[in-house]
């Protein structure tokens, strides 16, 4: 009777503090810098709770370490709802394919709340490359095979890795060309150092508008929201390939579920709202994506298994 009677009190005491939270501010760490496509994810969302439902946010921006340094902290944190992570498609689909030992596991450290955004990269060619879409590239890396460069953000990035997903699924050959970050990447294609890039929008947008640099088509199977107008690599013929940048809220395992479910339908209704929806367009070229723990979850481990063949056939090593 006392071991009821105790277990009734927990489960009692759990969802008066979910009813309760937050009592105090939210602290959400972001892996990189600010500026980047989950900083933005993770200030866009914050500031609409705010607006919508009063909670406060504190985020910490805390990069380097492959996103290591960030990740491992929350995982390391109180299981109480106020230190969250926000994350994205590289520290749980990426890193545990391209690294021997990941200081964290997602099933055993995390609780994965909900997606948040979700957005296509796009592959932009120097505006002087000689071919226009999925096709005319295609044809161009057959009849030369390997002569055609691409830049990305750094080996084994996201970037890197939809470069060399777009050759597999093509079957053509494609030479790597490494940069330290998104910036000297994009940069390198609209200067003509490398024939094309892989990028998040943001990253390319000035060099579309300078005329620089052309869209050959994004990396996802589904239209961007920031132009329809671009080709997947499904109107080209290349249905196999579909690499996005998602971008999910992620709490340390062990916070009670009441503060998770909490949490997952405040993030719900805030991401229906249509001027939050339309802020991660403009701001990230991105879609507003909720999901329930269970459908984010089979998402990110649908991911890792995918990427893993990316990497072990192209024999992908960090940089």
């Amino acid at each position: 009777m006392r071991t009821l009677i105790g277990a009734l009190l927990a489960i009692a005491s759990t969802v008066a503090s979910a009813q309760d939270y937050p009592a105090k501010p939210i602290h959400m760490l972001v892996p990189f810098a600010p500026g980047g496509a989950v900083d933005t994810t993770a200030r866009v969302l914050a500031q609409a709770m705010q607006q919508r439902v009063n909670w406060q946010f504190v985020i910490e921006n805390r990069p380097g370490g492959n996103g290591f340094i960030a990740t491992t902290a929350v995982a390391k944190a109180a299981p109480d709802g106020y230190t969250l992570l926000m994350a994205h498609t590289g520290e749980f689909a990426v890193n545990p394919a391209l690294f021997d030992n990941v200081p964290y596991e997602l099933e055993r450290d995390f609780v994965p709340i909900t997606m948040v955004s979700d957005a296509p990269m796009l592959y932009l060619a120097n505006s002087a490359a000689p071919f226009n879409n999925f096709q005319e590239l295609v044809a161009v890396a057959k009849a030369k095979p390997g002569a055609i460069t691409f830049s990305s953000a750094g080996s084994g990035s996201i970037n890197h890795l939809a470069g060399e997903w777009l050759a597999q699924a093509a079957g053509i050959q494609l030479v790597h060309v490494p940069y330290k970050g998104g910036a000297p990447a994009a940069a390198a294609v609209a200067a003509g150092d490398v024939h094309f890039g892989v990028m998040a929008a943001p990253g390319a947008i000035p060099h579309i508008k300078s005329g620089r640099g052309k869209v050959i088509g994004i990396t996802t199977a589904k239209k961007s929201p920031l132009d329809p107008s671009w080709a997947t690599p499904r109107d080209a013929g290349i249905p196999d390939l579909d690499a996005s940048i998602w971008v999910g809220l992620f709490a340390p395992r062990g916070t009670p579920q009441a503060i998770i479910d909490r949490v997952n339908a405040e993030v719900r209704q805030t991401l229906n709202l249509p001027e939050v929806q339309k802020r991660f367009v403009e701001s990230a070229g991105a879609e507003a994506v909720w999901m329930t723990p269970a459908e984010f979850l089979a998402r990110i481990k649908n991911d890792a298994e995918r990427y893993k063949r990316v990497v072990q056939k192209a024999g992908v090593k960090p940089g």
